[in-house]
C-alpha cells in the first residue's frame, strides 16, 4: 500500500512479530505478504494476507509489479494499491511456536507486531534487501 504525502510517496511496511525479529529494525521490515499454494490465485492470496497482517481490507485498483526474486530463491508477486490506513491500529493474526527453544512451552506471537508509513528513502533502509526492488518499480510507475 502506498500513499502520496507532502514529503512524496510513502509506503506501508510491517515488522514481523516473534522473538527472532524483536530487536531487529533496519533491513527487517517487509511488505504485507504471504505464501500461496499451487493452484491458488496469487492476487486473491495477496489481498487475504494483507487483511490477515493488518486487519484492513484492500480496496481500489491494484497494479501488478514485476516478480522479485529473494536471496532464498523464493519469488514474491506483489501488487501496489493506493490507500491510507492507520499504522498504529494494525492488528494481525498470530502464530504459535515453542519459546524459549527446547523449553516445552508453546507461546503465541503476532505475525506482525507493528506497522510504519515511511517515505521511499527510509523504506529502502527498513525493508528486507530482497524486497527493495519493489520500491524502485513503484517509484518508476508513479512518476
Amino acid at each position: 500500500m502506498y500513499r502520496k504525502g507532502e514529503r512524496g510517496i510513502e509506503v506501508l511496511l510491517v515488522h514481523p512479530g516473534g522473538p527472532f525479529w524483536a530487536k531487529k529494525d533496519d533491513g527487517a521490515w517487509s511488505i504485507p505478504k504471504g505464501e500461496y499454494a499451487e493452484g491458488e490465485d496469487p492476487f486473491a492470496v495477496a489481498k487475504r494476507e494483507f487483511y490477515e497482517e493488518t486487519g484492513s481490507a484492500v480496496s481500489g485498483p491494484c497494479v501488478e509489479l514485476s516478480p522479485a526474486k529473494q536471496p532464498s530463491g523464493k519469488i514474491i508477486k506483489a501488487w501496489a494499491v493506493e490507500g491510507d490506513i492507520d499504522a498504529a491500529s494494525v492488528r494481525s493474526n498470530s502464530f504459535s511456536m515453542e519459546w524459549p527453544p527446547k523449553s516445552g512451552r508453546v507461546q503465541s506471537f503476532p505475525e506482525v507486531d507493528r506497522a510504519l508509513w515511511c517515505e521511499l528513502q527510509l523504506a529502502r533502509t527498513k525493508l528486507l534487501p530482497g524486497q527493495r526492488v519493489l520500491l524502485d518499480e513503484l517509484e518508476q510507475r508513479l512518476r
